[in-house]
């Protein structure tokens, strides 16, 4: 039997497929919204520290 066959027979799988999609795309847009927001400053803080040794 192929793998395909166990999940079709699983009830409910479809949600999870759906919510794993949601909670990506989510993180995602946190974290480009976070970037985009940062302060210059910051950013230049954050790019030196592996030069900082």
């Amino acid at each position: 039997m192929k793998f395909i066959n166990y999940i079709e027979k699983i009830a409910g799988i479809d949600v999870y497929g759906l919510l794993s999609l949601i909670i990506f795309f989510t993180v995602f847009a946190v974290a480009v919204i976070s970037a985009f927001s940062a302060k210059k400053q910051t950013l230049r803080e954050i790019n030196q520290l592996p030069l900082d040794n």
